[in-house]
């Protein structure tokens, strides 16, 4: 219950006082419908099983909605804050989606991805209702999947909790921006290869450093939630013993 009062006042602090409104992820209208749809479509099933996952882990264990909420609280917040990049009809903007599929899993992660998307494009203007297929699929369904599997690949070879929530964290938020570009590429322009050049040229000023400060919150963050509550990395593992992938 705290963690619901303390995610509505903060919605409503933002509302009160974000004055100006900048073009967050892919903005409303930039998509044809064709695209738009397209990308919704591939988002759709993630999400599906994403809600599955919440409400078997609700029933199997009372601390995983507590976590849920301050996770996706925390990802709603930092993927809250723009940075323009004018000529990709977009921002870059950290995402969140690495320390929250480390934590929650990959699928959950996509779904708090996909709400703190829908409240930002309904409340704050950012992004949009036609393209929020296309923003879960980028920092949703790429961000989580790839940050999730880079951390376990990095556990695999040995690396630390700290490296391997860094290069999750950093792998999350340049994965995100790459799949961004694709997708403007392939819908705004007839020539996809001078298309993505242009626009992931414009995001890399920006998205490098914002990459890697993403990284080592991520690492930290992990870091410490191992040392000290190491049973809240348990929900995560999920997701790979389900598809009996227990060796990474």
């Amino acid at each position: 219950m705290k963690v619901k009062n303390f995610f509505i006042v903060l919605l409503a602090l933002l509302a009160i006082f974000v004055k100006d409104s900048f073009a967050m992820h892919i903005s409303e209208g930039i998509l044809p419908a064709k695209e738009a749809i397209i990308s919704f479509l591939f988002s759709l099933p993630f999400v599906i099983v994403g809600l599955y996952n919440i409400y078997r882990l609700k029933k199997e264990n009372p601390l995983f909605m507590p976590l849920l909420g301050l996770i996706g609280a925390g990802i709603f917040v930092i993927s809250a804050f723009p940075i323009p990049v004018p000529i990709a009809g977009t921002c870059s903007h950290p995402a969140g989606t690495g320390l929250g599929a480390i934590i929650l899993g990959p699928f959950v992660s996509t779904v708090v991805a996909c709400v703190s998307l829908l409240i930002q494009a309904l409340f704050m203007a950012h992004g949009g209702i036609t393209t929020l297929g296309a923003n879960t699929l980028t920092m949703g369904v790429f961000g989580s999947f790839l940050g999730y599997f880079s951390y376990r690949i990095c556990r695999k070879l040995g690396l630390n909790i700290f490296l391997s929530g860094f290069v999750a964290g950093f792998i999350a938020d340049i994965a995100t921006y790459g799949a961004t570009a694709v997708i403007l590429a392939l819908s705004l322009s007839p020539e996809f290869i001078p298309a993505f050049k242009e626009i992931s040229l414009a995001f890399v000023p920006t998205q490098i450093p914002l990459g890697i400060l993403e990284g080592v919150i991520t690492g930290y963050s992990v870091r410490y939630i191992y040392i000290h509550k190491p049973e809240l990395m348990d929900f995560g593992r999920i997701f790979i013993k389900k598809f009996s992938l227990n060796n990474l």
